[in-house]
C-alpha cells in the first residue's frame, strides 16, 4: 500500500502529509517510490543499461559495475543474464532512481553471500547518506539484523523492534 500498488479497505495512506489516493497512485509511484520486486520485473527486451537509464539521469554503467556486472553483461539483453544478475539490475534500477522510498522484496534472495552483503551495504548507504526510506521484506535473519528497525508479522499481529 505504501507503494501505491493497492488501496486500503479503510483509512488512508499518507506520504509527506498528503493522501496518496488524492494525489494519484500512479503519480505517487512515479515520483516517490522505487521498487525491487522479487521477480525483478525488468523490461525484458532491454539491456541492463537501458533498464536502469529509465529511472535515472546519471550514467547506469558505473552503478551496474559496482553491483558486479561487467560492461559486456550490462549491454546484453536481460533475458540472457542469470537470475542473480537480473536481480542486480533490478536493485541498480531502484538505487539509480531519485525516489525517496525504496521498497525491496527479498532483494538478496537469489544472490551469493558476498554480493548480498555488498547490496545490503548499498541499501544502508542509500538510507543513511541519501536520506531515503528503505523498506525491505525478507526471510533472511542476517539481512534483517542489519536494519535500524524491524517489524515482524506474527499470526496477523505486527511487532516493532528497534535496534
Amino acid at each position: 500500500m505504501l507503494g501505491g500498488l493497492d488501496s486500503p479497505d479503510g483509512g488512508r495512506i499518507l506520504f509527506d502529509g498528503r493522501d496518496i489516493a488524492e494525489t494519484g497512485l500512479a503519480d505517487h509511484r512515479r515520483r516517490h517510490v522505487s521498487f525491487v520486486f522479487q521477480s525483478c520485473n525488468l523490461i525484458d527486451y532491454l539491456t541492463p543499461v537501458e533498464n536502469v537509464a529509465l529511472t535515472s539521469k546519471l550514467p547506469p554503467l558505473p552503478l551496474l559495475t559496482r553491483l558486479g556486472l561487467t560492461a559486456e553483461e550490462a549491454r546484453r539483453n536481460v533475458r540472457k543474464l542469470s537470475g542473480g544478475q537480473q536481480q542486480r539490475v533490478a536493485i541498480a534500477r531502484a538505487l539509480a532512481s531519485e525516489a525517496p522510498i525504496i521498497l525491496a522484496d527479498e532483494p538478496t534472495g537469489s544472490l551469493d553471500e558476498d554480493t548480498a552483503q555488498a547490496i545490503t551495504e548499498m541499501l544502508k548507504e542509500s538510507a543513511r547518506h541519501m536520506n531515503r526510506c528503505v523498506v525491505v521484506v525478507t526471510h533472511s535473519a542476517e539481512l534483517a539484523s542489519q536494519a535500524d528497525v524491524i517489524f515482524r508479522l506474527k499470526r496477523g499481529e505486527l511487532h516493532m523492534q528497534k535496534l
